[in-house]
């Protein structure tokens, strides 16, 4: 395999002069390191550059795409809604958000739900919410409320969110942080009983970890896990911004263990790839400790947003794309897997999330992304050894096999 510094040099020695990522360069902040690709069009599971070269999405937008890239049924619910109403404050009601909210409420199981635009906007909700039912209805003293969270979590950028990361990078310049968070190992149902106090209000966690490269916990965790926290009348919060809507192969990734927790959180795929939509769900008594004033956002529960969100659950059963992603899932898993090579450290995931983790002393995963751009795939990596695959739920075989056959490519040369 190439050094890392020959191959960053191929693929960017045309690209680097392209007048959009000069523009990016100059004037955004660098916050963001992308990969040398300036994208322009996509359609289902393909993306194209503006030279025109065509390549198969395995990142999805970290799963905001999972309807695919211009779903036809969703620009056409997008166009027609922005030509009647797009935004009006929620001082009023809308004639969207209503049937949105209840289709949702009935397929989590759920007893209301608070709108928002992304997902660590609904991460703030749960934890406001969280913190004011423990006040409120555990009655727990004021300001002793904790939130039992766990290490190599990501549950977004604010920086209350930060502040509960085990991740030094997203917490160096930006304290002092809010206090309140416990964090423990993940997947460690000791912990998780020692660390509860009569103080504790919430557990929050990702049923998947994705960011930290697609880590999967032990099965039976999820249910023991819920089981501990209703025994000791603490909100069991899911985190399910990437793993919910089907990426897993169910509905939600709690629902393979048949978990319903006291608090979920969606978002990403929940807009169909055109709009920033999240929610924060929950029963009766937790969200009703809000009143008005409480909490809100301007565009959170937008009739755009909510006409957009509802038809991309009725697509998602429509087309059978939570059970595409089972099955494709698998298949593709398998595929990897039978892959056997020396590179390749480890492969685990659920439905279309993968990670394919490298041995580290072979290559990092920039190198290996660049190559797979190279040939015509899109995938990022996370933790420098793990590429993420999580391609849109409308993937078809022959799209997977041909990202088998690209990866198999790399990984030999």
């Amino acid at each position: 395999m190439q050094s890392h510094d020959t191959m960053i040099h191929s693929a960017t020695s045309s690209a680097t002069i392209h007048p959009v990522m000069a523009l990016e360069k100059h004037y955004g902040a660098a916050n963001y390191d992308p990969l040398p690709v300036v994208l322009s069009r996509g359609l289902g599971a393909y993306l194209w550059d503006t030279a025109g070269k065509r390549y198969i999405d395995m990142m999805s937008a970290y799963s905001a795409v999972s309807h695919g890239h211009c779903h036809p049924r969703l620009v056409q619910t997008l166009t027609e809604q922005a030509q009647r109403l797009a935004i009006c404050s929620r001082a009023f009601y809308s004639d969207r958000l209503g049937s949105f909210l209840q289709r949702v409420c009935e397929l989590t199981k759920m007893d209301c739900a608070l709108p928002m635009n992304t997902g660590v906007e609904a991460v703030e909700t749960a934890i406001k919410a969280a913190r004011k039912w423990a006040y409120t209805v555990k009655q727990v003293p004021k300001d002793r409320a904790e939130i039992i969270v766990c290490a190599g979590n990501f549950h977004g950028r604010t920086t209350t969110v930060v502040g509960m990361s085990s991740k030094s990078q997203y917490q160096f310049g930006f304290g002092p942080f809010t206090p309140g968070f416990k964090v423990i190992p993940y997947a460690d149902l000791t912990a998780l009983t020692a660390a509860i106090s009569p103080y504790t209000a919430a557990f929050l966690v990702e049923p998947i970890q994705g960011e930290r490269g697609i880590v999967v916990p032990p099965a039976g965790y999820l249910k023991q896990a819920a089981e501990v926290c209703q025994q000791n009348n603490v909100l069991f919060i899911a985190d399910e911004i990437q793993t919910g809507l089907g990426r897993t192969g169910r509905f939600l990734a709690c629902d393979h263990e048949h978990v319903k927790p006291d608090g979920l959180i969606l978002g990403k795929a929940l807009g169909g790839g055109l709009l920033p939509v999240s929610l924060f769900l929950s029963t009766r008594e937790v969200m009703g400790v809000f009143t008005p004033g409480d909490h809100g956002s301007t565009f959170g529960g937008n009739p755009l947003a909510a006409a957009v969100a509802l038809e991309a659950l009725e697509v998602l059963f429509d087309e059978k794309l939570i059970q595409q992603s089972e099955v494709l899932g698998d298949y593709f898993y398998q595929a990897l897997v039978q892959l056997d090579m020396p590179f390749i450290k480890e492969i685990r995931g659920k439905g279309l999330f993968i990670g394919l983790e490298l041995e580290p002393q072979y290559a990092k995963g920039r190198e290996v992304c660049l190559k797979l751009l190279a040939e015509g795939l899109l995938s990022y990596e996370t933790h420098d050894t793990v590429i993420r695959f999580a391609p849109p739920l409308v993937i078809s075989k022959a799209q997977l096999d041909n990202a088998v056959e690209i990866v198999k490519k790399v990984l030999v040369t």
